[in-house]
This record gives C-alpha cells, sequence and structure tokens, in this order.
C-alpha cells in the first residue's frame, strides 16, 4: 500500500514522454539547426560583402554599361559605380534624362568618362534597333531597365500587346544583350553581368495583379541561376539581385511600400550595397539589410495563402487609390498606346536574327510557357545560402512538425 511519502514522489516524478514525441523531437530540433546554420552562413557572406576592398575598376576593367540610368536604382548604380572610378556606358529611351545624368556625373567625378546611347530595350533584335552599345569591351553590365506599368489589373483587363512590350523589355531584352557581351568576356575570361530582378518573384508566394511582371523578374532569377553555373569557370559571375521596396517612382503608389516603410530603402543605400555585391555571393541575392530582414519575416510570419490573401488585398486597395485623372482605364490605354508600335505584334519583318510578325504566335507562345511556370512554381530562396526563406513542401513539413513539437511540449509539461 502507497504511503503519503510514496504519493508525493510519484507526484515530483516527471511524467514519461510519449512514444512520438521524441521523433518530432529529433526532426524539429534538426530543422531549427539547418535553418539556424544558413542564416549564420548568410550573415557571414553579408559582413564579407560590407568590407570596402571591392576594386571593380581592377577586377572588370575601367568600363561598366548601365541600362535605365535615368532614375530610381539605375540611377543610383550608375552614380555608385562612377563614384568608384568606372566609366560608363549609359543606354536609355529618354534622351533629355540620359543627357542630364552623363552630366551629373562627370560634374560630380571629374575623371570619369561616360558615353550615352539613345535605345528603346523593346526594339532589341528588330528591324527598328539593334544591340545597345558596350558589347565589345564593357566587362561590368548592370541590366537595371525594366518596364512595370500597368500595374494593380487584372490580366484580361489590358491588351496584349501591353503585355508583350513589358515581356520584350523585361525578359527579351535581358537575354539579347546578354548573348551580345559575353563573347568579349569568356575571350578575357572575367567579366561581371548583374541582372536587376525583384522579390516579388522570389521572397513571396505570389504578386497579384502584378502577375505578368513578376513572371518576366522570375525569368531573369533562373537565367541568372543557369548562366552563372554555365560561365563561372570562365571567370564570368552572373548574379541577379533582387530588392524589394525602394523609394523610386515605380513603387511610390504601392500600399505596402508605404505600410512597410521601414523596410524599403533609399536608392542611394541600395546601390551602395549593391555594388558590394557584385561578382561576390552566389547567382541570387538581396543587397539591402532592409531588404533581408523583410525577406526573413516574409517566409516565417505566414503560411503562403496567407500572404496571398493580404497581398490581393493591398493590391485591390491600390486600384481604389488612383486618382482622377489616371483612372485605371486610363492607365491601361496609355500604356497600350505606347505599346502599339511593339514589333512583335505590329507584323513589321526584318533582316536577320529578329522576330516577324509571322512567328508572333510562337514567341508569344515561348513567353507564355515561362509566365506558366513562374506563376506555378516557387523560387529557391537567396542562392545558395538562404533557401530556407522560401518554403517548398518540405520546409512546410519540417515547419509543421516544429510546431506540432512545441504545442506538445507545452502540454506535455502542463500535465505533469
Amino acid at each position: 500500500m502507497a504511503t503519503h511519502v510514496d504519493l508525493i514522489r510519484w507526484q515530483d516524478e516527471p511524467a514519461p514522454a510519449p512514444w512520438w514525441f521524441l521523433p518530432l523531437a529529433f526532426l524539429g530540433a534538426a530543422y531549427v539547426a539547418a535553418v539556424t546554420l544558413r542564416l549564420l552562413a548568410y550573415l557571414t557572406l553579408c559582413l564579407h560583402q560590407r568590407r570596402p576592398n571591392n576594386d571593380l575598376r581592377r577586377r572588370y576593367g575601367a568600363w561598366a554599361v548601365v541600362t535605365g540610368p535615368t532614375s530610381g536604382i539605375g540611377r543610383a548604380m550608375a552614380l555608385e559605380l562612377a563614384r568608384q572610378g568606372l566609366n560608363l556606358v549609359l543606354v536609355d529611351l529618354d534622351t533629355t534624362n540620359l543627357q542630364e545624368i552623363s552630366d551629373t556625373i562627370r560634374s560630380r567625378h571629374g575623371g570619369v568618362e561616360t558615353k550615352t546611347v539613345v535605345f528603346d530595350l523593346s526594339l532589341v533584335s528588330t528591324d527598328q534597333g539593334d544591340k545597345p552599345g558596350g558589347r565589345g569591351w564593357a566587362r561590368c553590365r548592370v541590366n537595371n531597365a525594366g518596364v512595370a506599368w500597368p500595374g494593380s489589373v487584372y490580366l484580361h483587363e489590358v491588351e496584349v500587346e501591353a503585355w508583350v512590350r513589358m515581356m520584350r523589355v523585361n525578359l527579351w531584352a535581358v537575354t539579347v544583350v546578354t548573348a551580345a557581351v559575353l563573347p568579349g568576356m569568356v575571350a578575357r575570361r572575367r567579366g561581371a553581368i548583374v541582372n536587376i530582378g525583384s522579390a516579388s518573384s522570389e521572397a513571396i508566394p505570389s504578386f497579384p495583379l502584378f502577375t505578368i511582371y513578376a513572371a518576366t523578374k522570375r525569368y531573369v532569377a533562373q537565367f541568372s541561376r543557369g548562366l552563372h553555373v554555365e560561365y563561372a569557370g570562365k571567370g564570368i559571375h552572373v548574379q541577379c539581385q533582387a530588392p524589394f521596396f525602394v523609394a523610386t517612382r515605380m513603387v511610390e503608389n504601392l500600399v505596402e511600400a508605404r505600410r512597410l516603410s521601414p523596410f524599403t530603402a533609399t536608392p542611394g543605400a541600395y546601390a551602395r550595397a549593391a555594388v558590394g555585391w557584385i561578382g561576390r555571393g552566389g547567382p541570387l541575392c538581396t543587397p539591402s539589410v532592409r531588404h533581408q530582414l523583410l525577406w526573413c519575416a516574409a517566409a516565417a510570419a505566414a503560411p503562403d495563402f496567407v500572404l496571398d490573401w493580404i497581398l490581393l488585398r493591398s493590391h485591390l486597395e491600390q486600384r481604389t487609390l488612383l486618382s482622377a485623372d489616371q483612372s485605371i482605364e486610363g492607365a491601361i490605354s496609355v500604356f497600350a498606346a505606347q505599346t502599339r508600335r511593339c514589333p512583335l505584334i505590329s507584323g513589321k519583318s526584318s533582316a536577320s536574327g529578329t522576330i516577324r510578325g509571322d512567328l508572333a504566335m510562337t514567341a508569344y507562345t515561348r513567353y507564355s510557357s515561362v509566365i506558366v511556370t513562374a506563376i506555378s512554381t516557387r523560387g529557391s530562396g537567396l542562392g545558395w545560402i538562404p533557401d530556407n526563406l522560401n518554403r517548398g513542401h518540405l520546409d512546410y513539413f519540417f515547419w509543421l512538425l516544429t510546431v506540432l513539437n512545441a504545442v506538445n511540449f507545452v502540454f506535455w509539461r502542463l500535465g505533469e
């Protein structure tokens, strides 16, 4: 018969763990350890890239090419590269602003030379345009030019040629001009190609009402990954930089950019970090520390379906905030009018190596397959380290096990 002392001793002893607790605890601990090690390795890379010895002129030569340098990230990147002593070839469609940024660079950095190339990147490899300059001797290239408008629209609301122009600038132009500069880089066995992507295609499950834009940026990321593997052995570093919000005209009307203003980088701050990453790390990165924190928060904060709902609500709200003089219909019609000359739709033929009108459907089908792939798949994180920041099915499994492990532990302790 148990005595009073035995009952007290029995109550003080911890209850044995159920048989399923240890396997869950082991899997949860292994997952947490893997995440911790990856984040520590990523922190090491971040500290490494902050060292001020990224001498691009010595590594890649005296000249660099920047597309879209007249505003936003492109302008800040051009100014930062000039500050580091690189001569610049500036490629843009806007003649006035192109001359303005060229004059600004020369006035601020007297020893820096600039060349300007007026070129519409939507006309690459057509009878109306060839390839922008700097293909033979510039061994550092920043493909920054991109089109994001029309924004906050459903796919069926915009004429096809508007989307095709976006694809030609964001997708086709990057492909063609990169192919143009690679032979010279291969011959000299050194070079750096930076393609500006977007976290909208990598860090979050979807970017509703900006679907085509995010899909084209998904192509840029995968394109950069593949080229990085192919050409790393030839001394060429190909990298896609995927920023979140930078305080530019492109994002000034985004509702989430205003709500997440502490995580929004200025163009100058982003450019300093971005130039520090050139030639370093893996094929995909987000240079700004603010954006790295936001990427981690997006990965850990909520399941994908919650993020999808939040972003859709946010972008629907943005549609209602458009001013009366720039309604949804007005923005769509203006953008469509600007893109009617797109050669992929116009049917104009060209000499050689170009897309003709009779091949429009074939080309559009190829682009469509890219879009479907981009919409239905997720990225693999920030390259060679922070793959955990995007959650695949296996990550969901271990994440669920970790949560169950914590809940089981709490109830086990409460039941003692």
